[in-house]
């Protein structure tokens, strides 16, 4: 009894951490070998063509045409992280609105808001390839989800948006886009 209680002094307190430290990881180890314990790499259920909408508001411009255009490329950041080039599928561009109730009525009309009148907001379709998990979509680490902010980027633009729409794309390459899409032209 004296040799164990001798030889249990000998150990110093950064010893018995080191120790405690190794076995806690042959025992994390162990578990996830014998699947009590899910990886990164098991929670992922798929890999899809997804698309999503992202929203870009109060968009000043003087030019004759918006610079993001349909069938080309934007760059696109996530959360201020550098991602990649996504395909734009659609844009949709529409002066800023405002509301005008009509005389003598309870009705009212939409018109477009000639005090801001370069002023546009920006509906932009992109789509990519997604791991689909039990929380969503992820991107480039990131789940993709409403609210999510997105900055797109060209050689002439620099706009930030937010997502406002998410969908999973359809398998079969012969669908097209606008069939899988609930599409509304109102923004």
């Amino acid at each position: 009894m004296e040799n164990l209680t001798n030889s249990l002094k000998k150990f110093r307190p950064v010893d018995i951490i080191i120790v405690a430290g190794v076995i806690i990881a042959l025992l994390v180890g162990f578990f996830t070998y014998k699947n009590f314990r899910q990886t990164a790499s098991k929670q992922i259920e798929a890999t899809s063509k997804i698309s999503f909408q992202v929203f870009i508001r109060g968009v000043t411009l003087t030019g004759n045409e918006v610079p993001l255009r349909a069938n080309e490329k934007t760059f696109i950041s996530i959360r201020n992280v550098p991602y990649s080039d996504l395909d734009i599928l659609d844009v949709k561009a529409e002066h800023k609105k405002t509301v005008l109730p009509i005389l003598n009525s309870k009705k009212f009309i939409i018109v477009d808001d000639a005090s801001q009148a370069n002023m546009f907001d920006i509906v932009v379709t992109l789509s990519d390839t997604a791991k689909i998990t039990k929380d969503g979509a992820v991107v480039g680490g990131n789940k993709i989800k409403m609210g999510l902010p997105i900055t797109l980027e060209g050689k002439d633009y620099k706009f930030n948006g937010t997502v406002s729409d998410l969908k999973l794309m359809p398998v079969d390459e012969n669908d097209k886009y606008h069939n899988s899409l609930d599409t509304n032209d109102n923004v």
